[in-house]
């Protein structure tokens, strides 16, 4: 059963840190890509970081670019992947439900696609982040 699995959400005061993590299981994300969303209340889902678990190039929203980091952390033996998303310098505005999703066509999108939400297919059950 492919499942993604997000745990690390809380509460923060404002300039604080929080580390998400979202463990992959069922399969293999060896070339896809990984992304973070976040959903706000009233507002729509928006993408936050992407991850290419091939090679590790990354993407971020403009909005958290400097203040937030994805990246992944495989264990080939055991055949797992864990994709984390370290958070500093955090405001009111990125209070919100966090989500992690994986896009399993495989492969590395351009750019103008590296957070498009239609593209991600399996989704977890997201992370609660309110940040006062």
């Amino acid at each position: 059963q492919v499942q993604l699995v997000e745990s690390g959400g809380g509460s923060v005061q404002a300039g604080g840190s929080l580390r998400l993590s979202c463990a992959a299981s069922g399969y293999t994300y060896n070339r896809n890509c990984m992304a973070w969303f976040r959903q706000a209340p009233g507002k729509e889902r928006e993408g936050v970081a992407r991850i290419y678990t091939g090679g590790g190039a990354r993407y971020y929203a403009d909005s958290v670019r400097g203040r937030f980091t994805i990246s992944q952390d495989k264990d080939n033996t055991k055949g797992t992947l864990t994709l984390i998303l370290k958070m500093t310098g955090l405001g009111p505005e990125d209070t919100g439900t966090y989500y992690c999703a994986a896009d399993r066509s495989g492969g590395r999108r351009p750019v103008n696609q590296a957070l498009a939400l239609r593209l991600y297919t399996v989704w977890g059950q997201g992370t609660q982040v309110t940040v006062s």
